[in-house]
């Protein structure tokens, strides 16, 4: 699934989205003014949102004439040259809106994800059931690799196991995009996985894959000639700092001894 998304230019869609969504959010950012946690919460989320439909051509970014290149004065309203150079060039049926619930949800072909947020570090244990009864019931959905019955299960036990995960069937196979931001570090995490309804606590994942070592896609969806709109240039760009995930990994090791 990660090498047909990746091929498609979908996980690089939505790297450039948080990048660009999560370094507009740093440039706005004062405490001075008034900001705080939750209104860079807030603002990233938002941004989140927006990037993910202008990359993919949803909502107000949809293409309805048939050309691509239409209307980019709108795609690239408030965007920086950075971001509209390094915008990923995707064709605009290639990923639809799928909301859950109300939740913004984005799909290609049968596969669908989410957004949700937790503390900088905290991926990996990440409480589904804190979180929204849409995002528990995605996290709720069957094992995707159930282990193999063995001699001594007991079949009426399973039976009803595979009732109650049935309950929690979605339309479409419901994936999750976490992300994180340690504003004082500037550095951030996001990946897409399998959520797992850690109920009693634990792993929140049955997998996921880093999309910050995901090589961006080849930028720019301008084809012509003309001069690219001018975007935000009041404040320069935040030093955002990609951290790889073997880097997270060793200091996750360093604090557990």
């Amino acid at each position: 699934m990660i090498s047909e998304l990746g091929e498609a230019g979908v996980l690089a869609g939505v790297r450039w989205a948080y990048v660009s969504a999560t370094t507009r959010s740093l440039e706005q950012y004062s405490e001075a003014d008034g900001h705080d946690a939750a209104w860079l919460g807030n603002t990233r989320y938002t941004l989140f949102r927006d990037r993910l439909d202008r990359v993919f051509a949803c909502e107000r970014y949809a293409v309805h004439s048939g050309n691509d290149d239409a209307d980019l004065d709108v795609l690239y309203d408030q965007l920086s040259g950075r971001d509209i150079a390094s915008m990923p060039r995707l064709d605009s049926g290639l990923v639809r809106r799928a909301d859950l619930n109300g939740s913004p949800g984005w799909a290609h072909g049968d596969r669908r994800f989410l957004l949700a947020s937790c503390d900088y570090g905290k991926l990996d244990n990440l409480p589904w059931p804190r979180k929204s009864p849409t995002k528990q019931r995605v996290a709720g959905q069957r094992n995707p690799e159930p282990p193999q019955p063995s001699l001594f299960d007991d079949d009426e036990i399973g039976g009803l196991e595979a009732l109650l995960t049935a309950q929690h069937d979605l339309d479409l196979a419901t994936y999750v995009v976490g992300h994180t931001l340690d504003p004082l570090s500037q550095q951030m995490e996001i990946v897409l996985g399998r959520p797992r309804l850690n109920t009693g606590g634990g792993q929140a994942w049955y997998w996921y894959q880093d999309l910050l070592v995901v090589p961006p896609a080849t930028g720019g969806r301008r084809i012509d000639g003309t001069p690219l709109p001018t975007g935000p240039t009041t404040t320069p760009d935040a030093p955002v700092r990609l951290r790889p995930a073997e880097e997270r990994r060793n200091d996750r090791r360093r604090g557990q001894r």
